[in-house]
């Protein structure tokens, strides 16, 4: 009878027994393994004869019991001996069942904690490794940044350097350049000489722009300076010319007049007086007017007497009253050896350099020129003086203006 009732705890509690493994395994894991059937095999061996183990237990004792209840009672009905030694042998296996169980739960909680301990040693160990990973990691970097920062300190040291030398080589061919230049007389022995050896410093100039910007300013000055030096090495044959209108040149030689400036502005440029580097132009003027007592006269050509009009005038007066003395001259209407003399605009400075704009047939400004020969600067002093003596004044102009308004005036109507 006691075979008969101990399957049953056998069916109860395996599920149990077999419920501890399969909680430590991760949701989502992979399909079991040959090892794992085997582990699994091996601990339904040892649940079989653990429970084995318990029920012979219960069994020797529930026999004990019913030995000594027969003993103790012989006049108790066999019945009740029976369930006496049935009752101390399911007691028996049950409180083993217990005890086991609680053992197995200590165990469990053993393992689950001494895998949480390796867990969290792994993960302090990997974190160490990150923070040492990182630590190197940091010092390659820094060590890095020093060496490209020593690095670019040594090229930008070169790179002054090398700039020094060139603009001191520059600052030589000027001076050798300059020297070549046969002038007349001695004209200017004191000023010459400062501006040439202020040479040098403006070049250096452009050097302590350079360090440490960024390698296209290096490459814009040195092809400003490429450009400014091939202008002064054309300046060495007292002439230099640029494509299209160079307002750079205008306003520098406006600047550094010191006597007097005497320009021409045919009817091609007029829309140039409404421009900005007009305005700076005027200014240019103004200043060297009040600040240096510099001369300032301009000879405006027509090609028609239709052009006189009250834009004309207004332009006039105004740079009247700047202090620049204007004057006025219709071509159709003056002598014919002034009519075949040349239309191009031209200023002419200090009476030492003539800066003149060439125009193509349509009569659009093509080619700036910078022409420092006196035989041709004297030339163009001659066709001014021509042009001014034959212009008419700005009161003159008003008359004119108002004349030609009323239709009185029948020169060039035709």
């Amino acid at each position: 009878m006691s075979t008969a009732q101990s399957p049953q705890p056998e069916q109860t509690a395996g599920p149990a027994a077999t419920a501890g493994p399969e909680v430590l395994r991760p949701p989502g894991g992979s399909p079991p393994t040959a090892a794992g059937g085997l582990r699994r095999a091996l601990t339904a061996d040892a649940d079989r004869s653990r429970w084995t183990r318990r029920v012979t237990a219960g069994v020797v004792l529930g026999g004990l019991a019913w030995g000594v209840a027969a003993l103790l009672g012989p006049d108790t009905a066999p019945l009740r001996q029976f369930a006496t030694g049935l009752l101390c042998a399911a007691a028996a296996v049950i409180v083993q069942a217990v005890l086991g169980l609680d053992r197995r739960v200590e165990e469990h909680t053993r393992r689950t904690e001494n895998l949480l301990t390796g867990t969290a040693a792994a993960v302090r160990d990997s974190l160490q490794r990150l923070e040492r990973h990182d630590e190197e990691l940091r010092g390659g970097l820094t060590r890095q940044s020093e060496e490209l920062r020593s690095g670019l300190t040594r090229q930008s040291e070169e790179l002054r350097g090398a700039l020094n030398r060139h603009t001191e080589h520059i600052g030589q061919l000027v001076e050798s350049r300059v020297a070549e230049v046969a002038r007349p007389a001695d004209p200017y022995p004191g000023p010459d000489r400062v501006r040439i050896d202020s040479v040098p410093e403006l070049a250096k100039s452009f050097a302590e722009v350079l360090a440490p910007q960024p390698p296209i300013l290096y490459t814009f000055v040195r092809l400003e300076m490429k450009r400014v030096v091939g202008h002064m090495s054309d300046l060495t044959n007292l002439s230099a010319e640029c494509p299209g209108e160079n307002h750079d040149w205008m306003l520098s030689l406006t600047r550094a007049a010191e006597q007097s400036v005497c320009a021409t502005s045919t009817s091609v440029d007029r829309q140039f007086w409404n421009s900005e580097p007009a305005s700076r132009y005027l200014q240019a003027q103004h200043e060297a007017i009040e600040e240096r007592g510099v001369s300032v006269r301009r000879v405006f050509l027509l090609e028609s007497a239709r052009e006189l009009d009250d834009r004309l005038l207004r332009l006039c007066e105004e740079q009247e009253l700047l202090r620049i003395e204007v004057r006025v001259a219709v071509l159709p209407e003056l002598p014919p050896h002034l009519q075949r003399g040349t239309t191009n605009d031209f200023i002419v400075y200090d009476e030492e350099a003539s800066f003149e704009i060439d125009q193509d047939l349509r009569d659009v400004n093509v080619r700036t020129r910078l022409i420092a020969r006196q035989d041709h600067v004297q030339d163009r002093m001659k066709r001014f003086r021509e042009l001014w003596d034959a212009g008419m004044g700005v009161r003159e102009l008003e008359v004119r203006v108002d004349d030609e308004e009323d239709g009185t005036w029948m020169v060039d109507r035709g």
